[in-house]
């Protein structure tokens, strides 16, 4: 009986060996966890002990939905369809109870931690680290008289920084999207190695990067409860403009001549650039148009004028932004950027709205750069393609 269940676990462990192929632990799993395991087809394998458990479903945000299977030793397991290259949020649905994977490092997206599983994008090294000279990603504090509190934000700087103290640097002020916060673009984005590689090839010049904390709120306004709010309701637009209105003033008031005052910086519009995902995108645009005398170089990735993107409704280059695309002569004179991006596969509302910004920025005669993503949706890897472009024009 002894040997007869020494042979059954051998024979389980050939066909596990047999089932997995080319299987491999993702890079974001938990130090010590072989799961959740990625092939070289993208097919993605999750195992969950939860021995009482009734039922298991993983929750892939921009991918798949699909149902666990129990197995005999009370381990849960699944095998995913081929998900596109990228950073993929889940979650598992536990009995009704939404949870993250322990198996996993931790990431903040969708207003609270999640999972994530990084599918390798088939030679692709730009957003991976490479044996190349890197910079440096620093935390800072710096006090917001626009919000009374202290504020957090992460500074890049270049791999030469503090080796060449008489050099000022362009600055770049990016920033995350809706339900992340200032650690999105370097744990999920790699915004660091991506211009860790970019200046080592020569393809960007060497900037600084501010990746501050996007939501605000004016010194004694209450907190506005959004638990139950549609997204795109009415509601939920005026609370995003008094946050991103309250957003432009700490950007402008507080951080700026923050960063000017801490790094070596080239403070003149010339050398100031804002781009964003998302949210992150119609903050910019609304903080960059309101403030062409401190920025001349803007970038949306899946994300811009938010009435714009959101209604469908057409640019009017007399009436939007006081009137800033009025002259598409003047306009070109004050900014050198003007950069838009989306991922094919993004929500129709979305992908639609970006798209018909687009072709009324060419109406107007406004000139800009426009790219769409083949193949992704909504999601970091998007993102990354939309950094790696929009930096290499930048200065």
């Amino acid at each position: 009986m002894k040997r007869l269940g020494m042979a059954m676990i051998l024979f389980a462990s050939v066909c596990y060996a047999q089932q997995t192929g080319s299987f491999k632990p993702s890079e974001t799993n938990v130090w010590g966890s072989d799961y959740p395991l990625v092939d070289d087809a993208g097919r993605v394998q999750i195992r969950i002990k939860a021995p009482e458990a009734a039922k298991i479903r993983v929750n892939f945000w921009s991918g798949p939905k699909v149902d666990m299977v129990k197995q005999p030793d009370g381990f849960w397991t699944v095998t995913t369809p081929p998900l596109v290259p990228g950073l993929h949020y889940y979650t598992l649905i536990i009995d009704g109870a939404e949870v993250a994977d322990p198996n996993t490092q931790a990431y903040f997206g969708g207003s609270k931690p999640a999972s994530a599983v990084e599918v390798p994008e088939p030679g692709s090294t730009y957003y991976s680290i490479q044996n190349v000279p890197h910079g440096q990603v620093r935390e800072v504090w710096y006090f917001s008289k626009v919000t009374g509190t202290w504020r957090h934000a992460l500074v890049y700087t270049p791999p030469d920084y503090d080796t060449q103290p008489n050099l000022r640097y362009p600055a770049l002020y990016l920033q995350h999207g809706g339900g992340e916060d200032e650690t999105g673009w370097t744990r999920q984005g790699k915004a660091n190695f991506i211009l860790d590689n970019c200046i080592a090839a020569g393809e960007c010049k060497p900037m600084i990067v501010v990746m501050a904390y996007g939501y605000a709120r004016r010194a004694g306004r209450p907190v506005r409860d959004m638990t139950n709010v549609e997204f795109g309701s009415p509601e939920m637009m005026k609370a995003m403009q008094e946050s991103t209105a309250a957003f432009e003033d700490d950007v402008t008031q507080a951080l700026i001549p923050f960063i000017d005052s801490t790094f070596r910086t080239q403070p003149d519009r010339n050398h100031r650039a804002m781009a964003g995902l998302s949210m992150g995108g119609m903050q910019t645009f609304q903080i960059t148009l309101n403030h062409l005398d401190l920025f001349s170089c803007i970038g949306g990735f899946s994300g811009a004028d938010g009435s714009l993107v959101l209604s469908g409704r057409s640019l009017d280059p007399k009436t939007a932004y006081n009137g800033v695309f009025s002259d598409p002569a003047a306009f070109a004179e004050k900014v050198h950027l003007l950069w838009l991006g989306v991922g094919t596969e993004e929500p129709e509302n979305m992908r639609e709205g970006i798209r018909k910004l687009h072709r009324s920025l060419l109406e107007a005669n406004i000139g800009h750069v426009y790219y769409e993503s083949p193949g992704t949706d909504h999601e970091w890897q998007t993102w990354r393609r939309d950094l790696k472009d929009f930096a290499s024009r930048l200065f």
